[in-house]
């Protein structure tokens, strides 16, 4: 059974991509635990991600729970028709050469918008990391939005939504703080984590 999903949370309303991730993730045992929060605005992080099927496992959720998560991409990927897919699906095409940063065109965003949950993995890669980006922190503080951890346990097929988590003007504090809630976790490739 899947959780409640907020009406205010911003929807994709696509129904046969809905019907067929809700039929996939059951057929492949995974279930979802937890529940988001009743707020129009968040930062979801997924750790750990150390392969590309931490990026299905997500999607099939994001269908299921009908639910859109904007999500970032290079700006040079949104051409032709796969822009349209792409921005379709909630991606973001991002200039890396912004004066005010990808961090900065990301807090203006959600100002401009009424509902949006940004996605992002805080590892910032599939390779092994020894620290996490903080970029996902400053977004959330600057466009004072709470930021909602999501974990994937390959072992126990499971996605567990958590808590919502402010943050503090103590950026490293807040980072140790939402690590920890990722013990015990079982990523896809754990000798990257």
């Amino acid at each position: 059974m899947l959780p409640y999903v907020p009406e205010q949370l911003p929807r994709n309303n696509f129904v046969v991509l809905n019907w067929c991730a809700k039929k996939l993730l059951s057929l492949s045992h995974w279930q979802i635990k937890g529940q988001l929060p009743k707020q129009s605005k968040f930062v979801i992080i997924v750790a750990p991600h150390t392969s590309n099927w931490d990026f299905i496992i997500g999607l099939l959720v994001m269908f299921s729970l009908n639910i859109r998560v904007t999500f970032l991409g290079k700006k040079s990927i949104f051409i032709g028709p796969f822009k349209w897919l792409l921005e379709k699906l909630g991606g973001v095409g991002i200039d890396r050469s912004h004066p005010h940063g990808i961090v900065g065109q990301m807090v203006t965003l959600f100002n401009r918008s009424d509902k949006m949950i940004l996605g992002l993995a805080p590892e910032g890669t599939r390779s092994k990391t020894v620290e996490w980006k903080k970029g996902f922190l400053h977004i959330a503080q600057q466009a004072k939005v709470p930021v909602v951890p999501i974990s994937l346990d390959f072992s126990k097929k499971e996605v567990t939504i958590m808590s919502a988590q402010q943050v503090s003007d103590d950026i490293d504090g807040s980072l140790s703080q939402i690590k920890s809630l990722y013990a015990g976790v079982c990523a896809k490739n754990p000798h990257l984590v």
